[in-house]
């Protein structure tokens, strides 16, 4: 039985055509600033984006917290969407590495700009001042949801109007602009700096790319050689994030369709599905979770419990329309074997 992998969008395997560009690539050691497909993917980024520069990184963790790096000093408080990856996924680096606390506001990923406005404290030597507002686009643990773009531009002009820096975790960027049809520099412009993913839905194998005006990215390169992610030859990697971006953005509709199809099937199942996806990743919630779970493994099922009694389902390259049926015949087995 072939195994189904649905853990998440990062488990993608290089395509042929990729792995080709990979082995084609012309590098250079690029701590000298030499490898001209890590320049070439820096460029290609920074317009996509809409931004004067750009820096590869090796991880999405990474280029947020060298991001961070520039925007805030020990002490600060920065602000977030409730489980916002870079305070629940990142090992408690903003605390660990710079000294800066996280504060979450609103609910499911999501705020507004009076939410901003409440949770800056007062000017005040006793009180830790915020500095940095972040967003997350599209929200991991919301489930891929979607920051709508006319209240993210509101929460980021409220930041903006009380002093705030302003940072955009878009590790899943291109997951919203295929979802919403706004441009991949339309929903930066509010930003400071901006991380996309490349090893995610874009289905290469390693990196990141962080975007700004030349200063801010030249403060983000000194945080990556602080952090240890100067690479040499790294033209490897970055030839698999130039195909990506030339081959694999529009082809994130396919797991989009995907994922509706999946939350549809497992909603005949009886199975709660909420909310309802907006991009590549399903939620939902079942009863015996236990026996849910001995269920996948022995039919060759990887997903995530993210909660007690709670799963996610992620959508990608390797997990086509077939893969999806076949998967809820699976699930469909699971479902009778609990409930007899």
């Amino acid at each position: 039985m072939r195994t189904l992998d649905l853990r998440s969008d990062t488990v993608t395997r290089p395509t042929d055509a990729m792995r080709e560009a990979i082995a084609k690539a012309e590098v250079g050691d690029d701590v000298y600033g030499e490898d001209p497909t890590v320049n070439a993917l820096q460029a290609r980024a920074a317009a996509l984006l809409g931004k004067e520069a750009a820096l590869f990184v090796p991880s999405g963790s990474m280029g947020n917290q060298a991001s961070l790096r520039t925007l805030t000093r020990p002490g600060d408080v920065v602000l977030a969407g409730e489980h916002a990856h870079i305070l629940r996924y990142e090992g408690g680096a903003p605390s660990a590495l710079w000294g800066v606390h996280v504060k979450t506001i609103g609910d499911g990923g999501l705020f507004d700009a009076d939410d901003v406005r409440r949770a800056i404290g007062p000017d005040d030597a006793h009180v830790a001042p915020t500095t940095v507002l972040t967003v997350e686009n599209t929200h991991n643990f919301a489930g891929g949801r979607v920051f709508a773009l006319d209240a993210l531009r509101e929460a980021a002009n409220a930041a903006r109007d009380c002093g705030l820096g302003l940072h955009l975790d878009g590790a899943r960027l291109f997951n919203a602009v295929v979802a919403t049809g706004v441009s991949a520099s339309d929903w930066a412009a509010p930003f400071d700096s901006v991380t996309f993913c490349l090893s995610k839905g874009l289905g290469a194998p390693v990196g990141s790319v962080v975007c700004g005006d030349a200063a801010r990215i030249r403060a983000v390169h000194r945080a990556r050689k602080l952090l240890g992610g100067a690479m040499r030859q790294a033209g490897l990697l970055a030839a698999a994030g130039l195909h990506a971006l030339d081959h694999h953005v529009e082809r994130l509709a396919d797991d989009h369709a995907n994922a509706r199809r999946l939350a549809d099937g497992l909603t005949a199942l009886g199975i709660r599905v909420d909310p309802a996806p907006e991009t590549n990743m399903v939620m939902f919630e079942v009863d015996s979770a236990a026996a849910f779970a001995r269920g996948l493994a022995a039919r060759s099922v990887l997903i995530n419990p993210i909660a007690p009694g709670r799963f996610r389902a992620v959508t990608h390259l390797d997990v086509t329309a077939e893969d999806i049926e076949d998967l809820l015949g699976r699930v469909g087995e699971i479902v009778r074997e609990i409930r007899s």
